[in-house]
């Protein structure tokens, strides 16, 4: 009876929800925070009362329309969040009013509740915080994809993590620590590099002053297996000759701002290999697949053996400084947003 009351109190409450909104493409400072109806819940689906919303590097190219794909404005950025079940729609058996939950979005996150379908919407494991449940999706995701999908590592392989301290490359230094991984962290700062080292990384390799290939080749005894790059720039093809024969360069993204050019023959003449990693993209035709890695990520967090940082929140109205701080690289791991 109480929970009902609630759940009815919260539903007049949430006639009108907050969102972030980008109206135009342009500078993150041009982002607002409206007041919007609530959206009706459907059949199948649940409504999220947003406790953090994830902040990633994308979502500052989504706004400035700098992303590959560029979604009709106005829009609400925001790839994940975690909250708790306010409202389910007829049909859902799944989930109550009350559970902590968390998912992925897309679009529509940077917002104080979403409806969302409820088959796509996970509970969230007793030992884990809704900041790092509104922050491990993509990363972590994007990481198992890359190492036990697209490269299929074996442990006692040498990993190289380019942009280690960011939350995307500090997700790699994590799966591959506890897939048996010897794993090289590259990054600018001390700050950066030291967090790498605490989620698993044996060697550190300062970006700013050390060249990357030498040092790779050093620490690893000639080359390393693979190279985890979601920088690109000028460190794409440093990553790419610390290679051994028949490494493997893993291209996760472009945090530098530059798609690199690489030289043919560096592929040719060692018999590397140049593989895509675009998670986000293979999820569309993969649904159930994704369901079970993303399982099997909870499940590993749930045994110890990975370990999701407690992010930096920021204010929903301090959409912008969270932005910028992510574009600017000065976040180490990750950030939220709490509406």
């Amino acid at each position: 009876m109480v929970r009902a009351a609630w759940a009815h109190s919260f539903a007049l409450r949430s006639a009108h929800m907050r969102v972030v909104s980008c109206n135009s493409f342009g500078p993150v400072s041009d982002l607002t925070v409206e007041h919007r109806p609530s959206v009706p819940v459907g059949p199948g689906q649940v409504r999220i009362r947003v406790t953090a919303a994830g902040v990633n590097f994308v979502d500052g190219l989504f706004v400035q329309g700098l992303y590959q794909i560029k979604p009709p404005v106005p829009f609400v950025p925001g790839g994940e969040v975690a909250g708790v079940v306010a409202e389910v729609g007829d049909g859902v058996t799944t989930h109550s009013v009350g559970d902590r939950v968390f998912c992925s979005t897309g679009l529509g996150g940077f917002a104080s509740e979403v409806v969302w379908p409820a088959r796509r919407v996970t509970h969230t494991p007793a030992g884990m915080t809704d900041g790092q449940a509104a922050t491990f999706v993509q990363s972590y995701g994007t990481a198992w994809f890359a190492l036990h999908h697209r490269a299929r590592a074996h442990a006692g392989e040498w990993l190289l993590v380019l942009g280690a301290g960011g939350g995307v490359g500090l997700a790699a230094v994590d799966v591959g620590h506890a897939m048996g991984l010897h794993v090289i962290a590259a990054a600018s700062s001390q700050e950066k590099r030291s967090i790498a080292s605490a989620h698993g990384a044996e060697a550190e390799i300062d970006t700013s002053t050390e060249d990357v290939k030498s040092r790779a080749k050093e620490l690893s005894g000639g080359g390393v297996h693979l190279v985890y790059d979601p920088v690109g720039g000028a460190l794409a093809e440093a990553g790419l000759r610390s290679l051994r024969d028949d490494g493997q360069l893993l291209v996760v993204g472009f945090a530098a701002g530059e798609i690199p050019k690489l030289p043919a023959n560096q592929i040719l003449l060692r018999n590397r290999r140049v593989t895509g990693v675009d998670w986000g993209g293979w999820v569309g035709g993969h649904q159930e697949e994704n369901q079970q890695l993303l399982s099997d990520v909870v499940a590993a967090i749930d045994r110890g053996d990975l370990h999701p940082v407690e992010p930096k929140a920021y204010a929903l109205a301090d959409v912008a400084v969270a932005l910028q701080d992510q574009l600017d690289r000065k976040v180490v791991g990750k950030s939220v947003l709490v509406p």
